[in-house]
């Protein structure tokens, strides 16, 4: 259940209540002659018009703490495993800030024929399989098996993960491990059950398929559900969604290389939200190339048949070369589903990475002493740049934001032309949609809202510079009177080290924190305290409170009765200033809508030049989901599908699924007790589209919620506005 901060703010502070006895009596008025019926809201819902355009989990884990199942506590904490493990170290000398990078050394001795292939597939089945009867891991398997016949080319697949596989050939009481080559599928081994999530299960597969199926390249598939660096990837329905962090991945790479005479060829996630800077740093030691997608991956995922049948004929070609192929296939797929408006993938060259982490060091670096006096503007430019998964207050957040734009929307505060040009010089190839045509290749963990207590000691592992980390820190763990400072992680001699992504000068319990969000932040003021004005809602911000804010949204709502406060949802409908601090409401009355007339809760997630991408809680066919609804500047709508947001786990759900003719829709709408209400069923007709409809008539409330760059927020008392008979808005 989502909890809405302004709701609970505003309740706590009885703010809403304060004009109580006005709004009863514009109530009782608003009701004579309002176009819908109010009262029955839990039951008919809210109406428009005047349209301008056309296994059951037996322990529940902390949202993003990447902690595994009981059986696994003994052997991770906060996503870190407590055996040794080797790989890679970052060092940074504190005498100038350089970062050198030291990795086991790459192998380069071939353990197979020339022009052989073995791709190892780690198929984490999960709800992808057996949810419904998806099968789409079974999907994928025949894509194996209808691939052109290559006694050079060959799948070897472990199974496991689901409760059920829907075929007849593969059980889900063991972990199974098959050979699929010259269109036929062979069970070569079969080992007890255990969660793909565990780094040994991975460990034990990878060091048995480069024993029993060497080759002159291999690669490395991990497929399932991914959730971003801090949760990773390959979700273990079987075992409470157990999952395999980055550290883990890596403690298992670890064990394989060290049994190997060559690197792999690449190593690649059929996973959403896996093309990091983190996961590339991790596989950078143990592959030439990593493929990996920023954004969600539908759940079709790669096309194997079109992977197969490249290396059939051309079993000669490198990662590079494979990798376009299994980027471009990956985004015809997307197309023959409609959903490439979205895709993102990449192909990384891993022998190039570690010029990139030099460079985004020294950009951190400057980045981090320029945030003394520009913390604010560095917040929205972090803010500003593309990301990934959701993130917002319906579908939840992954915290993944292109890192490329981070560097370009904080250009002004520190130079970054180097760390954006050995960004592009690592990128092999990027396929990217519409939607993200700018985006530069690789995410970057940014706490765009912390979810968890140990999200940040989790990434604290996995970054690749103490510079950032600093910035990530400062701005998660709220605002101190003490400077900050990032001796923390550094040694007494001013160096500092991190062996496999683990920081070594620190207690991990430093990150144990929960920030207390009190709506009231201190460090918001004004020059202009909020107020009505010239028939216009709006306030102007204190010099020194610019320093300090982030950003600013506005909340519209409505009260059906005394004590129920009802959140439509967020609106960017605001005109503001950041060289001034001056900020006013542009609310123009409108809303999305059903077909029905019934008024849709929205939040916006995300936004383009002519666009706006909107989030809608509702029921389809029962479950909760969201709603994806694209606006554009002529407020034409475009209906983009269902999508269930990322779970308690941290797991991104891959599936939007296109509306039907015959589904059946009912809004959600969330109250201030923390509780909600669902509207009318609306039965959704071929061709039907969202409209943009004037809100009923009746009276509304509006407010502003002012965040600091700290994560703190201020929220302003509503006004009350009114929308007469005729679609007309005016404040009251």
């Amino acid at each position: 259940m989502l909890k809405l901060r302004y709701l609970q703010t505003l309740r706590d502070r009885g703010q809403y209540m304060k004009k109580k006895a006005i709004i009863a009596l514009l109530l009782s008025v608003a009701m004579c002659f309002s176009a819908c019926d109010f009262e029955d809201l839990d039951e008919s819902g809210l109406e428009s018009t005047t349209t301008q355009s056309d296994v059951d989990r037996e322990t529940k884990k902390e949202t993003t703490t990447g902690t595994s199942s009981e059986e696994e506590k003994d052997t991770k904490k906060d996503g870190k495993s407590d055996s040794e493990t080797s790989g890679f170290t970052l060092s940074v000398d504190g005498s100038n800030g350089k970062m050198s990078v030291a990795r086991a050394p790459k192998k380069s001795d071939s353990m197979g024929k020339d022009g052989t292939w073995t791709i190892f597939v780690y198929l984490c089945g999960t709800d992808l399989e057996s949810e419904d009867g998806n099968g789409m891991a079974t999907d994928d398997l025949d894509q194996m098996l209808q691939a052109k016949g290559s006694d050079n080319v060959r799948f070897v697949v472990q199974t496991g993960g689901t409760s059920e596989w829907m075929n007849n050939v593969v059980s889900n009481k063991a972990c199974e491990r098959y050979l699929v080559q010259n269109q036929d599928i062979k069970l070569v081994d079969s080992v007890s059950l255990a969660s793909m999530g565990k780094s040994s299960t991975l460990s034990d597969f990878l060091n048995w398929g480069v024993e029993n199926y060497p080759a002159d390249k291999m690669g490395v598939v991990f497929w399932n559900h991914g959730g971003g660096s801090i949760t990773g990837a390959c979700f273990d329905e079987v075992y409470n969604d157990d999952s395999l962090s980055l550290l883990e991945i890596n403690e298992a790479l670890s064990k394989t290389y060290g049994k190997m005479s060559d690197r792999f060829e690449f190593i690649g996630f059929d996973c959403c939200l896996m093309g990091s800077v983190e996961s590339a740093n991790i596989l950078a030691t143990y592959a030439r190339y990593f493929y990996g997608s920023e954004e969600l991956e539908p759940g079709s995922g790669w096309n194997y048949t079109a992977i197969g049948n490249f290396l059939a004929e051309n079993s000669n070609a490198d990662g590079a070369a494979l990798g376009k192929v299994v980027a471009d296939s990956f985004y015809a797929e997307c197309e023959a589903i409609w959903q490439e408006s979205e895709c993102t993938f990449t192909i990384v060259d891993l022998d190039k990475f570690d010029e990139f982490s030099v460079a985004f060091n020294d950009f951190s670096k400057a980045l981090y002493e320029a945030a003394s006096e520009n913390l604010a503007g560095i917040v929205r430019g972090a803010q500003s740049a593309d990301n990934f998964g959701g993130n917002n207050r319906s579908e939840g957040y992954t915290n993944m934001v292109d890192v490329g734009g981070i560097i370009e929307a904080c250009s002004s505060y520190a130079d970054g032309s180097a760390a954006l040009k050995a960004l592009k010089n690592c990128i092999v190839y990027n396929k990217n949609g519409e939607t993200h045509a700018g985006a530069s290749g690789l995410s970057i963990y940014y706490p765009l809202e912390v979810q968890g207590s140990n999200e940040i000691g989790i990434f604290s592992n996995v970054c690749i510079s103490p510079y950032y980390l600093s910035l990530v820190d400062m701005v998660a763990r709220g605002y101190s009177d003490t400077a900050y400072t990032n001796d923390m992680f550094f040694d007494t001699n001013g160096n500092w080290s991190s062996d496999n992504g683990s920081n070594d000068y620190f207690d991990d319990s430093y990150f144990d924190y929960d920030y207390e969000e009190e709506g009231e932040s201190s460090l918001i003021t004004f020059s202009q305290k909020p107020a009505i004005r010239q028939d216009s809602f709006g306030f102007v911000l204190s010099k020194e409170s610019l320093d300090y804010t982030s950003s600013v949204v506005a909340y519209v709502f409505y009260e059906p009765d005394d004590d129920t406060l009802i959140c439509l949802g967020e609106t960017d409908d605001i005109i503001g200033d950041w060289d001034t601090g001056a900020f006013r409401d542009n609310f123009d009355g409108y809303w999305l809508s059903l077909p029905s007339g019934d008024l849709l809760t929205a939040f916006v997630a995300d936004y383009g030049d002519d666009y706006t991408v909107y989030t809608s809680p509702i029921l389809l066919n029962g479950e909760e989901t969201n709603l994806r609804i694209r606006q554009y500047l002529d407020y034409s709508t475009v209906v983009e599908g269902t999508w269930d947001g990322v779970d308690d786990c941290g797991r991104a759900s891959r599936e939007i699924r296109p509306l039907e003719a015959g589904d059946k829709i009912e809004p959600i709408y969330y109250l201030d007790d923390d509780s909600e209400i669902t509207g009318d069923s609306y039965t959704w007709k071929k061709n039907d589209t969202v409209d943009y409809a004037s809100l009923p008539s009746g009276y509304y409330y509006y407010g502003f919620e002012i965040d600091d760059c700290y994560g703190d927020y201020y929220i302003t008392d509503c006004e009350i506005f009114e929308i007469d008979r005729k679609g007309n808005i005016y404040f009251v």
